[in-house]
């Protein structure tokens, strides 16, 4: 493969590693929010109400942000029936093929995104609630991260192509 695809691959997945581990320790955050809401209902007696809606918005941007990492990892689900029994060459085949699925899947998904994104930009978008927090920042996030996993899958093409050649990146 030539030096710019190989840089590439190694950008990409470098970046998807670096927002995986953001991701991972988003779940510290979501504890500590919790227990927050819940000394502050139960022993305090005052209701904080925004933890909960908080802590919804935080794992929404958990599992938005560990996208990437997941496919780079490889430890997305996958139906093994057929699968284990391929040959590494068989599984390459087999995997460059359902990778382009995934990309006309995030395609579209990343348009629908970007129209939600600005919508709640032109309306400033807010959630019905008591805190009434603003949406823009989630569906933001939620965009970013659906460029990182296009990019992604596009090194993931390219990690395929180059076993299929018999020199893996």
């Amino acid at each position: 493969m030539p030096h710019l695809i190989r840089a590439y691959v190694r950008i990409v997945d470098r970046v998807s590693d670096y927002v995986g581990y953001l991701a991972a320790s988003l779940i510290f955050f979501m504890g500590a929010t919790l227990l927050l809401d819940a000394v502050t209902r139960n022993v305090l007696n005052v209701p904080v109400h925004w933890a909960i809606e908080l802590t919804q918005f935080t794992l929404a941007a958990y599992y938005f942000m560990g996208g990437p990492i997941t496919m780079k990892n490889n430890e997305h689900v996958r139906m093994d029936l057929w699968y284990a029994n391929l040959s590494d060459r068989g599984k390459a085949k087999l995997d460059l093929v359902t990778v382009w699925c995934m990309i006309f899947y995030l395609g579209v998904m990343l348009t629908g995104s970007i129209s939600s994104l600005q919508y709640a930009i032109a309306t400033n978008e807010k959630r019905f609630s008591m805190w009434n927090p603003s949406v823009i920042p989630i569906k933001a996030l939620l965009t970013v991260c659906l460029v990182l996993m296009l990019l992604q899958a596009f090194a993931l093409v390219f990690k395929h192509i180059a076993k299929l050649r018999g020199k893996p990146l």
